[in-house]
């Protein structure tokens, strides 16, 4: 492999419009990790012309939490595993706010609702998650919801609230999907995104990484978010939780391996905003900041759903320390 002419072919051909295609994206995931910094100048690059110096921060609540029936194998919240994780109904339009609030002041422009299940279905919560979005509108942030599985008419009514993201990770790659969930098809996945499309509202899309999946099914997935027009695309990296299947898989992606992650996902996808969410202080350690080399654009602050984020003082004096600033509002 020459890995001075691989990373030539990838400079030349991508732009600020235009993402790597699969052949070169596989080539980039044969580069050894020793090399990655290679690619450092193309993805800064790319980020640069995407977004300045600008990282867009955001935050979330774990708004109803545990009892899930799905039995995605690296999830804490499934009702199949014996876990440490929290159970608990959904939060009321107040707590919500409060906390949407408080995500504010640390500078946070976009705020999301999710919660554990396939799905909301009940009409009761529908129309709390609705009183929660208007709320949460009304103090200049950006509402966004993870529902899960939700019917269009649904993200209708949403919208009409004040709506302006839908959050729907896809996990991992179509040919890898039955090895991480058995109980829904990734089929249903992908309709659910193309739905909120349809809507009109941003859609933000990305997996975790990490979960066994080989490099090919890095891009398989890379490519089909490229193929689905998402706005966003979170990486996150797999954080074992103890109780689940995937509990003693030591953290699979080494910090270099989890750098080259990201540059994939900003070399296929040049218009997209790449969010690196969680799992990021295990996998990635000492090399948090490189983040922002390899092309990622935004952040996800605050604590994660069962796990907790280094405080969001360290990751402000970060972004302050690189030269960089948090998006205003």
């Amino acid at each position: 492999m020459d890995i001075t002419k691989t990373i030539t072919a990838i400079a030349q051909s991508v732009s600020p419009d235009h993402g790597i295609g699969e052949e070169l994206a596989l080539a980039l995931a044969d580069l050894p990790d020793a090399d990655v910094p290679m690619l450092f100048p193309v993805t800064r690059s790319l980020r640069a012309a995407l977004s300045g110096n600008r990282v867009y921060l955001c935050s979330i609540i774990n708004a109803k939490s545990g009892r899930c029936s799905e039995d995605c194998r690296f999830c804490a919240q499934s009702a199949h595993w014996r876990t440490d994780a929290p159970a608990y109904p959904l939060r009321s339009r107040d707590e919500i706010v409060a906390a949407a609030r408080a995500a504010k002041e640390f500078r946070a422009r976009e705020f999301s609702i999710v919660t554990s299940g396939k799905g909301i279905n009940e009409e009761r919560e529908v129309i709390e998650i609705a009183a929660a979005i208007a709320g949460i509108s009304e103090l200049g942030m950006r509402p966004c919801v993870s529902p899960g599985i939700v019917e269009q008419e649904t993200l209708t009514r949403w919208k009409a609230a004040g709506l302006a993201h839908f959050h729907h990770n896809l996990e991992t790659a179509p040919s890898f999907f039955k090895s991480v969930c058995t109980t829904h098809r990734i089929e249903e996945d992908v309709a659910v995104v193309k739905a909120a499309k349809a809507a009109g509202l941003s859609v933000c899309c990305g997996g975790i990484f990490g979960l066994g999946e080989s490099w090919p099914q890095r891009v398989e997935l890379a490519l089909l978010l490229r193929e689905l027009e998402v706005d966003s695309a979170p990486v996150n990296f797999l954080n074992p939780i103890p109780g689940t299947p995937l509990a003693d898989s030591a953290p699979g992606i080494t910090p270099l391996d989890a750098l080259k992650t990201i540059a994939l996902m900003r070399l296929a996808m040049p218009r997209v905003k790449i969010v690196v969410c969680g799992g990021r202080h295990v996998n990635l350690r000492d090399l948090q900041s490189f983040m922002f080399e390899a092309g990622a654009n935004a952040l996800m602050v605050g604590d994660y759903l069962t796990t907790r984020n280094r405080p969001v003082s360290d990751d402000l004096g970060m972004i302050a320390d690189l030269g960089l600033e948090p998006a205003p509002p």
